[in-house]
């Protein structure tokens, strides 16, 4: 386990850190361009055979899409003899719609920029997005939700869900309780790089997409941008990570729980327990080996490659440095076991998402709360925001003068219009459109 005191720390240690896992996907750009060659040459039956050989699956080419009315029926089954399950997937889906509805922009808005000269702008739905929902190390309901929850929203006509097959061809059960309780239920059974090239040109079952979105492997990643002139690929999502913050007041025992939340999802996550508090830092290195002993596999396994590689607890020598490290860091997740982290919220500036104290760890956030849990990785926090109403929509200008504002404008445009050498553009600008 990575244990260090910051002005101990090696450069090239604190370095690797920052890194995080470096995902060069040049290789697997080379590797995926036959695969969507042969979607665009052979459609399903190109999805058949690589479903087969990456997913262990054999399947008939009508198990590829699964019907609305097939879906809810299903659910209707699962949500009878699983009342639990189902309580807690529309639980998520409330509180998530919730909190997607509030972020809704007004479908048109405009203002008069000066005398008989305004502009403004409507919000439109994108008519067709694919909704990618992982299933590599387990079954992903709450990815579900928190893709079609605000495509709902925002009025996506024609939305669609890809996820790979489990092992008997088919989608597992929280699943179909997420596609009933979310409202969108048109599901593909297919993933990975074919699942992509398959929205992107279209195929005998799989309609082409305008846009896809959702979380996946290195090789639907490679997918996404190889295609990238074809379909939308929506925002990039990496490995998990995650840091946390305490203070001398912060719980040893949840401090290291919540530690291997994001560890577990794989061995190429990232974790970052950072304090000042020297009894805290020792305490929870203490409960960490026991802890991680107690996971059944693979998650042990995972969360102990994490703390060997891109995981570490460093001790620093303030609070003001532990927020430091953690805005050069830009993490996915950032929780805060302080004593008023309201106190600190102002002073952070890059983060995914921020969870203010120890009441509030990363399963409810990626879970039951509402916010979105598709966050940005990789230190795209810097420039990037979770994923929102917003992915699904697009803004066009609209702008209008009368003749008051054209009379206005039209002299100072001819001139830019000559600086910049447009000679149309000046004399489209001569024109009396008194009428």
């Amino acid at each position: 386990m990575l244990i260090f005191r910051e002005r101990a720390m090696p450069e090239e240690v604190k370095n690797r850190l920052m890194r995080r896992v470096e995902n060069d996907i040049t290789e697997d750009m080379r590797y995926v361009q036959p695969i969507v060659d042969a979607v665009r040459e052979k459609g399903d039956e190109a999805l058949l055979t690589y479903t087969e050989r990456f997913d262990g699956v054999r399947m008939a080419r009508e198990q590829l899409h699964l019907t609305p009315e097939v879906v809810r029926k299903r659910a209707l089954s699962i949500a009878a003899r699983r009342p639990d399950l189902d309580r807690a997937v529309a639980l998520a889906q409330e509180h998530i719609e919730r909190y997607h509805r509030a972020q809704l922009p007004p479908p048109f808005w405009s203002m008069a920029v000066s005398p008989g000269v305004y502009a403004g702008e409507k919000t439109t739905p994108i008519d067709s997005v694919a909704l990618y929902v992982p299933r590599g190390k387990g079954s992903f309901p709450s990815v579900y939700l928190m893709l079609a929850v605000p495509a709902k929203v925002a009025g996506v006509p024609h939305p669609i869900v890809l996820t790979p097959p489990n092992a008997n061809g088919d989608m597992d059960e929280a699943l179909y309780l997420a596609a009933w309780r979310s409202g969108i239920e048109d599901v593909y059974l297919v993933g990975g790089a074919q699942g992509v090239a398959a929205v992107a040109y279209g195929t005998e079952t799989v309609p082409n997409m305008q846009k896809i979105i959702g979380p996946g492997n290195r090789y639907v990643t490679a997918a996404k941008r190889l295609l990238s002139q074809v379909i939308d690929p929506g925002p990039f999502a990496g490995p998990s990570e995650a840091i946390l913050i305490a203070d001398e007041t912060a719980r040893p025992e949840w401090v290291a729980h919540d530690l291997l939340v994001e560890a577990e999802h794989g061995p190429d996550s990232s974790v970052i327990f950072l304090t000042y508090a020297e009894d805290v830092f020792e305490a929870v290195g203490t409960f960490l080996p026991e802890l991680i002993d107690r996971l059944p596999e693979p998650r042990q396994s995972f969360v102990k490659s994490v703390f060997e590689t891109y995981g570490a607890l460093v001790l620093t020598e303030s609070l003001e440095d532990a927020v430091a490290w953690s805005n050069a860091y830009a993490p996915e997740h950032l929780q805060l076991h302080v004593r008023d982290p309201w106190r600190l919220l102002p002073k952070l500036k890059h983060a995914g998402e921020i969870l203010l104290g120890a009441t509030t760890p990363i399963p409810l956030g990626n879970f039951m709360i509402g916010t979105n849990a598709i966050l940005p990785t990789g230190g795209h926090a810097r420039t990037r925001s979770s994923l929102s109403v917003h992915d699904f929509l697009k803004r066009t200008s609209v702008a209008w003068t009368d003749i008051e504002g054209y009379e206005q404008l039209r002299p100072y445009a001819r001139l830019l219009a000559e600086e910049e050498g447009f000679p149309a553009h000046a004399r489209a600008l001569d024109l009396d459109r008194r009428g």
